[in-house]
């Protein structure tokens, strides 16, 4: 409709619609990517009338929201003033996403976009785009501006669920998304950002281990010796890196449903952020009296009674298949010869895989139930979450999945059994 309409009458697009809106800022409103492709090369690349610094960048704004990095790249790259507003820097700042490439696309995704004709972005364009701005651009700009564009907005912004406070600088923003592509980048061509502190002394080394963001926090083993000097920092609180992992364990515990998995991933985290910190730290106090692994214990100290509620539940499971598994060896289909006392079926293949199938899943239920007792009947102190309770618990989570398909294997032979003849 687009395509006609404009050969019709081609200065269509130049006429403003409501509150000024040219038909190019409605498309790129709504995210219509392929009209968006198509309006703007029929623009001259924003060159027609009725086209303002000001409109340009809006539209380099929404194309931005939207993913619609190939456009954005074009847009900068034939109007490079706009590049020099730090806006754009920050909007690529809160797309993590965008800079982790294809790979992390699902199938399910792409089975998606194909069935519903969505066109898939080349993802080298997002950073592209951000070297364009940044290093092609700001980074040539005299030091006191680019300091300014990257602090942002003054203050911060206090999340009060989590008591965590959420810093307006674009780096410390890229490091709470986990932007890691982002960070590096700006990293890079900007070593001296690495000194960088927000309004809680936090630089964004420490703003990843509060997030767990692994991929940023691994940039301290290749800045050398440098980290020495960066792990002993302590924020405003007195908290030092090792305290915040446990200030900020209540946040994790909304990603993971199963408590003893959270607890064994809290824990390995504890003890990689403690290899990284000097001796002398490790048990130094806050200015609340409190050391990091007290702050991390009585962070989690009800973790272990959900884990053990969960573990319960599995125990019902693992019980009611014991159960349902003995007495189906009893009552075999077909019954039995009423002068020999042996199976009717006894000689059939299909009674055969439905006896082996039902011993398997006898066997294995009652190896899970074993298992789940041994572990509440076991102590469970807040180390032995590391390595002794997951390995039990992936056992007894092995062994009643083999149970559920063996006793779909017994009904399913046991049908066949009795029915295979109509």
């Amino acid at each position: 409709m687009v395509e006609i309409m404009m050969k019709k009458n081609p200065s269509l697009m130049s006429i403003p619609g409501s509150q000024g809106m040219m038909p190019l800022h409605m498309s790129a409103l709504f995210g219509k990517y392929e009209i968006i492709k198509y309006l703007y090369d029929a623009s001259h690349n924003l060159t027609n009338d009725g086209w303002t610094t000001e409109n340009r960048c809006w539209i380099l704004h929404k194309c931005v929201q939207g993913d619609f990095f190939d456009i954005a790249v074009r847009i900068v790259t034939h109007h490079p003033e706009l590049a020099k507003n730090g806006t754009v820097l920050g909007l690529l700042a809160q797309k993590p996403d965008a800079f982790n490439g294809a790979e992390n696309i699902s199938l399910h995704t792409r089975i998606e976009n194909s069935i519903c004709g969505v066109t898939e972005k080349d993802d080298g364009h997002p950073l592209e785009l951000l070297r364009i701005i940044w290093t092609d651009t700001i980074i040539r700009m005299p030091k006191t501006e680019v300091d300014e564009i990257l602090r942002g907005p003054l203050g911060s912004i206090r999340d009060p669920d989590t008591e965590i406070q959420s810093s307006s600088s674009i780096l410390f923003v890229a490091a709470e998304m986990g932007n890691t592509r982002f960070v590096i980048e700006l990293l890079r061509t900007y070593p001296d950002l690495i000194w960088k502190v927000n309004d809680d002394n936090h630089t964004v080394f420490h703003i990843a281990v509060m997030h767990r963001h692994q991929g940023i926090y691994n940039l301290l083993y290749e800045i050398g010796a440098m980290k020495d000097m960066i792990t002993p920092l302590r924020d405003i609180n007195g908290n030092n890196m090792l305290h915040l992992v446990g200030k900020t364990s209540v946040k994790m515990r909304a990603q993971t449903t199963e408590a003893s998995l959270l607890m064994q991933r809290e824990l390995l985290w504890f003890k990689e952020i403690e290899k990284m910190m000097p001796p002398y730290l490790r048990e130094r106090k806050n200015n609340d009296g409190r050391t990091p692994y007290e702050l991390f214990s009585e962070q989690n100290k009800d973790i272990v009674s959900q884990g053990l509620k969960w573990m319960k539940d599995s125990m019902v499971v693992a019980t009611l298949i014991v159960t349902v598994a003995f007495a189906v060896a009893f009552t075999v289909p077909g019954g039995y010869n009423q002068e020999y006392g042996i199976p009717i079926f006894i000689h059939g293949r299909s009674f055969l895989v439905f006896v082996i199938a039902d011993a398997i899943s006898l066997f294995s239920s009652s190896t899970s139930l074993l298992v789940f007792l041994s572990i509440l009947t076991s102590r469970h102190g807040q180390q032995d979450f590391m390595y002794s309770l997951p390995r039990k618990l992936m056992i007894g989570l092995a062994t009643l999945f083999i149970s559920v398909a063996a006793m779909m294997v017994t009904f399913s032979a046991s049908f066949f059994v009795l029915y295979h003849k109509g």
